[in-house]
C-alpha cells in the first residue's frame, strides 16, 4: 500500500523588512498540526488536499504533519523555525515506513542562523527517510533554488504563474512525478541554469505568456519531465538569490542541462522586454485627470505585504490628500490601533483618526484625517484563487476630503475586489482604486479597470533592482551590471 507523508512549512522572507516573523504571524496566517485537510483549503494548504486525494485514489494512506505558513515579513525567529521544523521531523520519525514525502514549501525562508531553511529542513528529512524514499517538493516561483535543496530532493516543481493561480496543478505534477519515480517508471535528473538576473516576471503579459506556454508544451515529451522557472525573490538576501531555470529529465543529465540553458538564454534575450514599467506617484496621480469609464487601478508595489512590507505606508495617501483628489479608494492599511479606535467609536461615528505610518521609516509619517466609520466587518475575507484569505477585522472609512480608506488588523495584500465589496463599497463608482499589492491583485482587478498602473514609491519592496543593498548575495547580476556573464 502506498504511504505518503505530507506537510507544508514556509514563509517568504524579506531580508530588509523590520517585521520579525514569530509564532503569532504563523498563527494569524496558517498553522495546523496534522489536520489542515480537514479544513477549507487556502493557497498554501491546497497542495495537501490534492496529495491526500491523489494518494487515496491509489488506494494508499496519508500521514499528515504540520501546515505552517506565515505572511511574508522579516527574518523568522530562530526558536520558531526550529520548533516547527522539529515538529515536522518528529512526525516523520513516528510515521514508520514511507514511500513518498511530499512537502509544500516556499523556497525563500530565512531564519536567524539559517540562510537556507528549505535546504536545512530537506537535509534533515533525507537523513531520516534514507536514500530510497522519494522526496517531492512544490515551491513558490519566488524561490531561491539552492544546491542543498536540489541535492536532497528527487522532484522540485515551482509554480509557473504570477499571480499564483496554479498551486493545485503543480501539486498534481509533483505527485505524479513522485509516484512514477517511486514505481521506477522514471529516473528524474534535475539541472539548473543561473540566469544571473534579478527582476519580476509577470506571466499574464508577453513575452512571458509565450515563454510559459513553451515550458508547458515541452513537458512530457522527448525525455523532458518538467520545466520550472524559479524567478527568485529579489528582497531575500542570500547567496543564491538570482533567477534560475530548473529542468527535470528522465535519466539524461545533459538533456536537462541543455534545455535549462536554452530557456535561460531565451530569457536573457528577452530581459528588456520583461521590465515592468512603473510611474512615480506624481505621474500616476496625473492620470486621474483623464476621463475614464472604469476606475483606474494603481498598484502600490512598494508596500506589498506579500513581499514582506508593513502595508501601512502613507506616501500615496498623503499625495492624494495634498492633491485634493476625490472619489479614490485606497487599501488595505494594516493598522490594528486605528481599527481598535474605530471599533470603540462604532459604525456611523465621525472621528479624528491617525492612519498608517507606524511600523518604521518605510511606512512614512502618519496621516491625520476627519473620517466617518462607514462599516466594521469582523472576520473579513477576500477571494484568492479558489480559496478565501483572512483579512481580520476590516473597516471602511469615508474621509471628509472625499477619499475612501480600508483598514484591517490582519496584515495582507489586496488580492481581489471582494475585499472591498464585502464592506458595501461600489468600486465602479470610483475614479481610481489604490491597491497595496505587487501582482496578485491583477486577475481580479484587471477586468474592472480602465488601466492598471504600477507605482514606484518609497517602501520596503522598492522595485529598483539595481540598487537593492545586498550583503550576502555578492554575484554580479543584471540589471546592476549590463553583462554579468
Amino acid at each position: 500500500m502506498l504511504t505518503t507523508f505530507i506537510a507544508c512549512f514556509g514563509t517568504e522572507t524579506n531580508s530588509f523588512s523590520n517585521l520579525p516573523t514569530g509564532f503569532k504571524t504563523f498563527e494569524d496566517t496558517m498553522l495546523f498540526y496534522g489536520d489542515a485537510t480537514a479544513h477549507e483549503p487556502s493557497m498554501m494548504s491546497e497542495p495537501l488536499h490534492v496529495w491526500r486525494r491523489m494518494t487515496q485514489a491509489q488506494g494508499g494512506q496519508v500521514v499528515e504533519s504540520i501546515a505552517a505558513f506565515a505572511q511574508p515579513g522579516g527574518v523568522t525567529v530562530r526558536e520558531v523555525y526550529e520548533n516547527l521544523r522539529d515538529k515536522l521531523l518528529a512526525d516523520l520519525k513516528a510515521a514508520g515506513q514511507l514511500d513518498m514525502v511530499l512537502l509544500n514549501m516556499h523556497g525563500s525562508m530565512v531564519a536567524n542562523g539559517y540562510q537556507d531553511c528549505e535546504g536545512d529542513t530537506l537535509q534533515r528529512v533525507r537523513a531520516i527517510v534514507g536514500p530510497n524514499v522519494v522526496i517531492g517538493v512544490e515551491l513558490d516561483l519566488h524561490c531561491s533554488l539552492t544546491r542543498l535543496m536540489l541535492d536532497m530532493a528527487d522532484i522540485i516543481v515551482t509554480y509557473k504563474e504570477y499571480p499564483h493561480i496554479d498551486a493545485a496543478a503543480r501539486a498534481e505534477e509533483v505527485f505524479n512525478l513522485s509516484l512514477q519515480t517511486q514505481q521506477t517508471h522514471i529516473k528524474p535528473v534535475m539541472a539548473v541554469y543561473d540566469t544571473q538576473m534579478i527582476n519580476l516576471w509577470r506571466t499574464p503579459f508577453e513575452p512571458m505568456r509565450s515563454v510559459v506556454a513553451q515550458m508547458q508544451a515541452m513537458e512530457g515529451k522527448d525525455g523532458i519531465l518538467s520545466v520550472s522557472f524559479a524567478h527568485g525573490f529579489p528582497w531575500q538576501d542570500v547567496a543564491e538569490t538570482s533567477a534560475k531555470m530548473l529542468v527535470i529529465s528522465d535519466g539524461d543529465p545533459d538533456l536537462a542541462q541543455q534545455t535549462a540553458r536554452n530557456f535561460g538564454e531565451q530569457l536573457w534575450q528577452l530581459r528588456d522586454q520583461c521590465v515592468q514599467k512603473t510611474l512615480s506617484i506624481t505621474q500616476a496621480l496625473a492620470q486621474l485627470e483623464k476621463q475614464k469609464n472604469k476606475p483606474l487601478v494603481l498598484a502600490d508595489v512598494a508596500d506589498n505585504a506579500g513581499g514582506g512590507a508593513s502595508s501601512d505606508s502613507t506616501f500615496i495617501l498623503r499625495s492624494l490628500v495634498e492633491g485634493r483628489h476625490k472619489d479614490v479608494l485606497i487599501g488595505y492599511f494594516w493598522d490594528p490601533l486605528a481599527v481598535w479606535i474605530c471599533e470603540e467609536a462604532g459604525e456611523g461615528a465621525s472621528i479624528d483618526l491617525r492612519i498608517g505610518g507606524k511600523c518604521g521609516l518605510t511606512s512614512g509619517d502618519p496621516v491625520d484625517l476627519k473620517v466617518t466609520v462607514k462599516r466594521i466587518l469582523p472576520k473579513a475575507q477576500q477571494v484568492f484563487g479558489a480559496s478565501l484569505a483572512n483579512m481580520g477585522t476590516a473597516v471602511w472609512l469615508a474621509a471628509d476630503n472625499g477619499l475612501d480608506i480600508v483598514l484591517n488588523n490582519n496584515r495582507c495584500q489586496v488580492f481581489h475586489p471582494s475585499g472591498f465589496e464585502q464592506l458595501g463599497i461600489d468600486i465602479g463608482s470610483k475614479r481610481a482604486v489604490v491597491v497595496k499589492s505587487m501582482q496578485h491583485f491583477y486577475a481580479g482587478f484587471a477586468p474592472i479597470a480602465s488601466e492598471v498602473i504600477y507605482v514606484s514609491c518609497p517602501g520596503a519592496v522598492v522595485p529598483d533592482f539595481a540598487d537593492i543593498p545586498y550583503r550576502n548575495f555578492t554575484a554580479p547580476y543584471w540589471p546592476k551590471v549590463n553583462n554579468p556573464f
